[in-house]
Order: C-alpha cells, then sequence, then structure tokens
C-alpha cells in the first residue's frame, strides 16, 4: 500500500516535469532579440547575404537590403576560429533560420556569436574557457588550474589559524 502511494507520487510529479522540459523555447526576432542583451534566446531570421572580411570573420546578414547599415540592430558574428565546428555558412544565405545563443552588444548594436553548427537546431554554443581563470595554467601541471584556498592541501599556510598566534590554555 505505501510502496503504491510512493510510486503514484512520483508519477504526478514527474508528468508535469516532462511536458514543462518538452516544451521548446518560442524563437524571437532579430528586432525583438536585440532587446534582449546577455539573455540566452532563439531568433528566427532571414538571411538576406553571408559576408566574410579578410580575417576570416563571417557575419550572417539579418536585415533586408532595404534598412540601410546604421539603422539594422542585429547581427549574428561566426570566427574565423569557430570555422571547423560551424561549417559553411553560404548555403544559408536567403534561407530563415533558427539560431539560439545569447545576446551580446557589440559596437553599438546587439548581436550573437555563433561557434557551434548544433545553434541551428536549438543548442548551446561551443564552450569557451574564460582565460582570466586559467592564467598560468599548462595540462602538464600537477596543480588545479585555478588558485582556491579550499582545493590546498590543509595545514599550508592557514589563515584562518596561524600556528604563531596560539592562545595558552588557562590552567585547571
Amino acid at each position: 500500500m505505501m510502496r503504491r502511494r510512493l510510486w503514484l507520487t512520483l508519477i504526478a510529479l514527474a508528468v508535469p516535469l516532462a511536458l514543462f522540459a518538452a516544451k521548446p523555447k518560442k524563437c524571437v526576432t532579430a528586432d525583438e532579440a536585440a532587446k534582449m542583451l546577455n539573455k540566452d534566446v532563439c531568433i528566427s531570421a532571414h538571411v538576406y547575404d553571408v559576408v566574410q572580411l579578410p580575417d576570416g570573420t563571417r557575419f550572417l546578414d539579418v536585415c533586408s537590403p532595404q534598412t540601410p547599415d546604421d539603422k539594422c540592430r542585429f547581427t549574428v558574428v561566426s570566427l574565423w576560429e569557430d570555422h571547423d565546428t560551424v561549417g559553411e555558412l553560404k548555403k544559408y544565405r536567403d534561407m530563415d533560420v533558427q539560431v539560439r545563443g545569447i545576446v551580446r552588444p557589440m559596437h553599438g548594436r546587439a548581436g550573437m556569436v555563433l561557434s557551434h553548427a548544433r545553434q541551428f537546431y536549438g543548442g548551446p554554443p561551443k564552450f569557451k574557457a574564460n582565460p582570466l581563470l586559467a592564467h598560468g595554467f599548462n595540462a602538464e601541471q600537477d596543480r588545479p588550474p585555478v588558485i582556491d584556498p579550499n582545493l590546498r592541501a590543509q595545514g599550508t599556510r592557514r589563515a584562518f589559524m596561524n600556528t604563531r598566534d596560539q592562545e595558552t590554555m588557562p590552567a585547571k
């Protein structure tokens, strides 16, 4: 009897969670995304052109040809270092696409960095480690990449209880 109640409770909790998790995020337009800085969003846009700079940086032009460049408030950027994981972008010219990513401010407009092809299918961008946290780290070292006092061996240079500042115990 108790076991049956437990199973019914678990099922009652699992069904709403599964329905909530299965609901996909609604994609917004590029104009709406321009107002959602530092948020992970899905944008739905038409790619009018794919522009490549001499350094290999590529842009998906999501503004219509009638829109002047200074009025275009959103862009999708793919850096050269991500060329292998993103793939060829010219195939998206004159297509409607959905791209997921974090909207960031970029040179007076909002933009999204396209770092992996899975972003076209609702997946997350490629993970890039924060170089400030890994400063001075080499994979050949036997120490962790972050200087964290919690990761140090206990008993060495403790700031909590310095061995030089010991109190004498009162006599009984």
